[in-house]
This record gives C-alpha cells, sequence and structure tokens, in this order.
C-alpha cells in the first residue's frame, strides 16, 4: 500500500511520468560488496570476509523508464531532445534508433546519456539509485533477499549477459519480478546508477590501494565457477567503461526516491 500513497503524491505534485509508475519501497538492509576482493585476504574467494555497506530504506520505480515515459519528459523540456541536447551532455549515440510511437509504450528508454537520465529523475523530485542500492535489490530473486549463493540465479544472470544482440528489447515487466515486486534487475537492459563512475572507489585510500583491480579485467583472478563475483565484475567492469555521456543501444535506467 506504501506504494500506492507514493504514487498519489507524486500525482498531486504533478510528477507522475505515466499510469503504469509505481513506487516500491525498499527496506533497509546491508549490501555484502562481492566486487572488493582484496589482494591480501584469501578468503576472498568465498566472499567470506568482504565488506557490507548498510543501505537506507528507499523508494525504486518497479520498471525502469519507457520510451514512452521519456517521450513526455521531451515535451516539457525540449532541450534535452536530440536535436538540442548539448554535445557535452550525450554523445552522438543519443536516443538513436529510438522510435517514441506510443506503441511502445512498454519498451525501455535505451540510447539515454547519465546526464539525460539524471535530468529525467530529477524532474521528478527523485534521483538515480547509488552502486549500493542498485546491487542490494538486484541481489534478490523471485524468492530471496540475496540470492548471490544461489546458482541457478547466477546462471540465469550470466546466461542473459551472453545474449546476443536482437532487432528489438523486451518490454518491461516481462522478465522476472523480485521479492521486493521490482521487475527485471537483470536480463531486460543494463541500467545507469548515479556514482557509476567510483566503481573502485570504497572511501578508504588504504582499502583501494589494496583492492585486486585486475580482477575486472576478466577471468585472469577468477575461475570460470566462481560465478557470484564474475557476474559483479561483468557489471563494474561495464560501468568503469562508460562516461556521463555514453548512449548505449541496451543501457537504461530507472529512478529512486529517498524514503
Amino acid at each position: 500500500m506504501t506504494g500506492v500513497f507514493e504514487f498519489i503524491f507524486l500525482i498531486i505534485l504533478g510528477l507522475s511520468p505515466s499510469a503504469d509508475a509505481k513506487l516500491i519501497q525498499i527496506p533497509a538492509g546491508q549490501v555484502r560488496a562481492i566486487w572488493l576482493a582484496s589482494v591480501k585476504n584469501d578468503s576472498t574467494k568465498n566472499n567470506e570476509g568482504l565488506p557490507r555497506f548498510p543501505v537506507k530504506s528507499f523508494y525504486m520505480m518497479d520498471k525502469a523508464v519507457t520510451q514512452f515515459e521519456y517521450t513526455q519528459f521531451l515535451k516539457k523540456h525540449p532541450k534535452w531532445q536530440a536535436n538540442n541536447v548539448n554535445k557535452l551532455f550525450a554523445d552522438k549515440g543519443y536516443l538513436d534508433g529510438i522510435d517514441f510511437d506510443v506503441k511502445f509504450k512498454s519498451t525501455p528508454m535505451t540510447s539515454i546519456s547519465w546526464f539525460a537520465a539524471r535530468a529525467y529523475c530529477d524532474s521528478l523530485g527523485m534521483r538515480l539509485p547509488s552502486v549500493n542500492e542498485w546491487e542490494y535489490v538486484a541481489a534478490a530473486s523471485e524468492t530471496q533477499k540475496d540470492a548471490n549463493k544461489d546458482p541457478e540465479f547466477l546462471k540465469r544472470i550470466l546466461e542473459w549477459y551472453g545474449e546476443p544482440r536482437t532487432n528489438g528489447l523486451k518490454n518491461v515487466g516481462e522478465i522476472y519480478k523480485n521479492i521486493y515486486d521490482v521487475w527485471d534487475m537483470h536480463g531486460l537492459i543494463w541500467e545507469w546508477v548515479d556514482d557509476f563512475n567510483s566503481s573502485f572507489v570504497t572511501g578508504e585510500s588504504r582499502e583501494d590501494s589494496s583492492l585486486n583491480k585486475d580482477m575486472f579485467c576478466g577471468a585472469g583472478a577468477l575461475s570460470f565457477g566462481d560465478k557470484e563475483n564474475y557476474a559483479a565484475f561483468m557489471r563494474f567492469a561495464f560501468r568503469s567503461s562508460l562516461n556521463g555521456k555514453s548512449s548505449i543501444w541496451n543501457l537504461g535506467f530507472r529512478c529512486v526516491r529517498d524514503l
């Protein structure tokens, strides 16, 4: 019911992007930093002793932002239209191949830069999720809050990552809904996070100096059977390759709001 009240609140403020929008309250908890591996600590091979970061309760969109929703944003904010956008905030791939026909109402919005995604969320009084928030929600399967040790869940993630590009994207709400009632955290698109360019930073310089950054280069420091780390490292390697102007055919976003 909380999500319903939040949706009504946004409507009152004139911030709701569409009638399909829904906010889910995510409970507070901790995210286990499986993407951080200390060179000096061999126990991390079994993901023991890794740092855990607290995550405060927050609201998250239950689905990724759609092309239709972004169309409504462009009507109100024409400076973000492809012909008007400042080239400092979007590369030549921005909105490339996007068809804003109403029939694509449920197609996820992609080919979108970090700057544009942030502007969209800001227009709703929201923001992009942090890495910790996104990874915290993405760790949940249909039945578990933390499925990072579930081999079947991890296998699905790696299979999704390995799927070849097709002629089109699936609609939002078609892949799976996790235990929080949030759709498609894996398997639909890659998603922007607010602090995407701080993947290697923990906030403690002494810790940063001990991180094995080579692990982000692939399987050189991993066995393929270590699926828990491998899936996370693929996400962080991808994020580290981005800049704020990057606009990629399968990179989209969803917004969150503080409690």
